[in-house]
């Protein structure tokens, strides 16, 4: 790939050790895990840290949270219901689309997230950008995309795996490029919408407070069968309205 390869942020780091503790059955479907306090002593890390991993896998469906017990194993993903295939910029506007400023480029290992929507192996290498999207100054959006592997690429949809190759402008989101590159190919897309709290890192991103109410929407683009491209699009309170179209 065109993009250098940079090493993993550490939240992703204790994303997929507590991920591989319950694919090995440490912590079984249906489980509790343990408190806070105690499982950051387990790990050996700190509890913020913590936090922003089981928030993550809370978002991803790997744990649900029950009211007076706590932060349980799920048996299976959650059910997905929502789409409406147009780059977030355009599609939050109110008349001017919003800007998108660049936080990261880089390359990144699969996590549970990306091995369940892009089927993406083990050690597959995944171009990743992060970005956040401002109109009138404020902070609207944060928005992480994944792209499949580049062979994965290259056979389904050539002219998105070219057109991110050709270094596109870093001003603009990963979803720009791909509708950009897509006339004449049929896409097709399945989302999900759940609420949650932006969280330590999210939180200091969008300049608001970590326990700050948010939607977040994850969203997968497939040409036929193949999924291509993968992203969670988080709305802080007081964003612009999201339209959304609801499907069984």
């Amino acid at each position: 790939m065109a993009v250098s390869r940079q090493q993993r942020r550490p939240v992703v780091v204790l994303y997929e050790r507590i991920a591989d503790a319950i694919h090995e059955g440490i912590y079984p479907p249906g489980s509790t895990l343990p408190s806070e306090p105690r499982l950051a002593t387990e790990l050996g890390v700190s509890r913020p840290a913590l936090r922003e991993a089981l928030l993550l896998l809370q978002e991803d469906g790997l744990l649900s949270v029950r009211r007076g017990v706590g932060r349980t194993v799920n048996d299976r993903p959650p059910r997905r219901g929502y789409e409406h295939i147009q780059p977030l910029e355009e599609l939050l506007s109110t008349g001017t689309p919003l800007r998108v400023r660049p936080l990261l480029r880089a390359v990144e290992e699969p996590t549970d997230f990306t091995t369940q929507h892009l089927l993406a192996p083990a050690r597959a290498e995944l171009r990743f950008w992060e970005s956040v999207l401002t109109g009138e100054g404020t902070a609207a959006a944060l928005s992480q995309e994944w792209a499949a592997a580049e062979e994965v690429l290259d056979r389904t949809h050539p002219a998105f795996a070219e057109a991110l190759r050709a270094a596109p402008a870093p001003a603009t989101s990963m979803l720009a490029v791909l509708t950009a590159a897509s006339r004449g190919v049929a896409l097709t897309a399945h989302s999900g919408v759940s609420a949650t709290l932006l969280g330590q890192r999210r939180g200091e991103q969008l300049g608001r407070p970590a326990d700050t109410p948010a939607v977040l929407v994850t969203q997968v683009v497939r040409v036929g069968e193949t999924p291509i491209m993968a992203a969670k699009h988080m709305l802080p309170t007081g964003a612009p309205a999201l339209p959304v179209l609801q499907s069984n």
